[in-house]
């Protein structure tokens, strides 16, 4: 049953989180969205996908923005409530850390269970949407009979850019810009007109340019060489990719990645269970993190909630891509570094915390009570 009191800090947690996830939500969305029209810019997305690819990109993410924020607002919320002395009050009134790590578990483990729903369903969903789309924007990308004019294409994951001036009614094409960074040199190539045709044996796409002009060279640098052609040829990869959306870690259900024996499937398996268990250990974390005493300075606790922020989130790439990579044992698993750090926060704040300070306290005063006692007289020896 929940108290007064304890809905009260639920409450301010809950608050905190709202807010929290709101801003970072709406800051990732910005981000988002400026990229997806650099792509619309550049012809690698069609204008009327962006809302829809946006909202995968964000449901992809929201699993992975959940446990920072959880972190966040515990830590606001504490920090503030101790800057009022209301930790304090509180803890004059009995109700001390390990009232506060039941109200934050209470509240972790739903939010724990929704993270637990983006990450091991919402998220290889999203992912495998976004893959569909990039394939089937490429496969329209790469189709160059059906390009439009006025329009740049991106081919070979941004290095060859194409621009078609406008297309005869022949299916000539005409103003034909062309530039082409595979090499160690970039080169540009314009032409007033040109044909395409696809190879049948590779499925590369071959572009003639007739009449133009071609620029060799890097900028910032002053060695340049252009030349005059009649006839340039490019070919420009066509190779589909066909079964890629199945093939990828991402892109898999969690079913199929728990019925695979695959050592990069379970990494990606256990970095979508690493999110809703990141919101119950950070929650232990934020405990400590926090002094009830208003009159410490909060600079010494603050760097470190930083630096346990990053070492959390840090270590947990670092297991991830060890376990894939071979180099920890399947068994360690990769939630190793969550049980450590967990570890490291505690033994270094116990001595500091108002429990062990208290628990101390008690301790010593029934140790001086014990020496205080009057000790009782050796019997007289009778020789």
């Amino acid at each position: 049953m929940l108290t007064i009191v304890d809905r009260y800090l639920l409450g301010e947690v809950l608050k905190a989180l709202a807010a929290i996830v709101f801003v970072l939500m709406l800051i990732v969305a910005s981000m988002l969205f400026l990229r997806t029209l650099e792509e619309v810019n550049l012809g690698a997305l069609n204008a009327d996908l962006v809302l829809r690819f946006l909202g995968l990109q964000l449901t992809r993410d929201a699993a992975s923005l959940l446990p920072p924020a959880f972190f966040l607002a515990a830590l606001a919320t504490l920090i503030r409530l101790a800057r009022d002395n209301e930790l304090i009050a509180l803890n004059a009134c009995g109700i001390g850390p390990s009232r506060l790590y039941r109200n934050l578990l209470v509240l972790a483990l739903p939010v724990a269970a929704l993270t637990a729903w983006f990450a091991l369903v919402l998220q290889p969903w999203a992912a495998l949407g976004i893959v569909q789309i990039r394939v089937q924007q490429q496969e329209q990308a790469t189709q160059i009979a059906g390009l439009q004019s006025g329009r740049f294409y991106v081919e070979e994951e941004g290095d060859v850019v194409v621009y078609i001036g406008s297309i005869a009614k022949t299916g000539g094409l005409e103003q034909v810009f062309i530039l082409d960074r595979r090499g160690k040199v970039t080169r540009l190539v314009v032409s007033e007109r040109g044909r395409h045709q696809e190879d049948d044996l590779t499925g590369d796409h071959l572009v003639t340019l007739t009449d133009g002009h071609r620029f060799d060279g890097n900028p910032g640098q002053g060695s340049y060489m252009i030349g005059r052609f009649v006839d340039y040829v490019i070919r420009i990869s066509g190779a589909g990719t066909g079964g890629h959306t199945g093939s990828k870690s991402s892109t898999r259900t969690s079913s199929e990645l728990l019925h695979s024996e695959d050592i990069k499937d379970r990494a990606e398996l256990e970095h979508r269970v690493a999110a809703p268990l990141a919101i119950v250990s950070l929650a232990l974390i934020a405990v400590p993190l926090v002094d009830i005493s208003s009159r410490q300075r909060p600079s010494g606790r603050l760097a470190l909630a930083f630096l346990a922020y990053l070492s959390f989130f840090n270590l947990q790439r670092l297991a991830e891509s060890w376990l894939a990579g071979g180099v920890t044992p399947p068994w360690l698993s990769s939630f190793w570094y969550q049980a450590l750090v967990l570890a490291l926060i505690h033994v270094v704040l116990l001595p500091e915390t108002p429990w062990w300070r208290s628990l101390r306290g008690r301790l010593g005063a029934r140790w001086a009570a014990l020496r205080s006692l009057p000790r009782t007289p050796a019997s007289p020896s009778l020789d």
